[in-house]
């Protein structure tokens, strides 16, 4: 299951989505992520849908390896659906001593699930198809405003995109140590939840040590290309919007207006 984190793993590409600029999928991401949480009802999901199946295909990237990135958090999303069945009050369709099921609950339960989902598909798609110098060099151009008022936009864009960049490497390594104690006996998978969380335990030691030996060499081979001397860097390649930005910004402008409209339309 660790592999199937998807959040922080780059797949490389020439396709029309991996050539936006940084700056311009950041802004369309943060914006999707506001009109997810604004859909109402079933039919502004399915223009969702449309638009991440249609960026997915752009994109080139298998659909299998886009949607697997949900193992992961599919016990959260389970969880926060039972809450919302089982704790939204309303027109009761279900009740068994003090468990009710509303129409609701339902309702509230399945718009979680998509929205959950949508979230996750985005945002495995930017960093799927966005290399960490590309997020860094376009977090750090949108940040750059606030340097005015003393908020260091490089340090916090270079901060977010080691983050992202040593998940996958994490992951890869807790897997290789969680293999590595199997070999030698450890039991991760019998017993109740308790006794799995226990079983964990020895790994942690391992684990943190190599996080800390990695980032060690990251510091050293940062300060021997002398980074941080000087202030006022300059990147390899200058970001410039082009075409297909405008592009991409007007097809998901048109999301957003289509969402809009059916905002409208009653629910059932």
């Amino acid at each position: 299951m660790l592999k199937d984190i998807t959040l922080g793993q780059y797949f490389p590409g020439e396709t029309v989505i991996h050539k936006l600029d940084p700056r311009t999928k950041i802004l369309v991401m943060l914006a999707y992520i506001v009109v997810t949480f604004c859909v109402k009802n079933f039919y502004g999901y399915i223009a969702l849908a449309a638009f991440v199946v249609v960026c997915v295909a752009l994109s080139k990237i298998p659909p299998i390896f886009v949607i697997k990135g949900l193992r992961p958090i599919m016990v959260f999303i389970i969880i926060t659906a039972l809450f919302n069945l089982f704790l939204t009050s309303g027109t009761v369709v279900w009740q068994f001593g003090v468990l009710k099921i509303t129409y609701e609950g339902i309702r509230f339960a399945v718009f979680m699930v998509l929205r959950l989902t949508f979230l996750i598909l985005g945002t495995s798609l930017l960093t799927l198809t966005t290399s960490p110098i590309s997020l860094t060099d376009g977090m750090e151009t949108l940040l750059s405003p606030f340097a005015k008022i003393g908020l260091p936009a490089h340090e916090l864009s270079m901060m977010m995109s080691i983050a992202l960049r040593f998940i996958p490497t994490l992951m890869e390594e807790t897997d290789k140590i969680m293999k590595a104690q199997a070999a030698r006996g450890a039991d991760f998978d019998s017993g109740n939840i308790l006794s799995r969380a226990k079983a964990m335990i020895p790994i942690l030691i391992p684990l943190f040590i190599s996080a800390f030996r990695r980032a060690d060499e990251l510091a050293t081979a940062m300060e021997c290309r002398c980074y941080g001397v000087t202030e006022n860097r300059t990147s390899l390649h200058e970001l410039k919007f082009q075409k297909r930005d405008v592009g991409a910004t007007i097809a998901f402008l048109v999301l957003v207006a289509v969402v809009a409209a059916i905002n409208f339309i009653p629910s059932k």
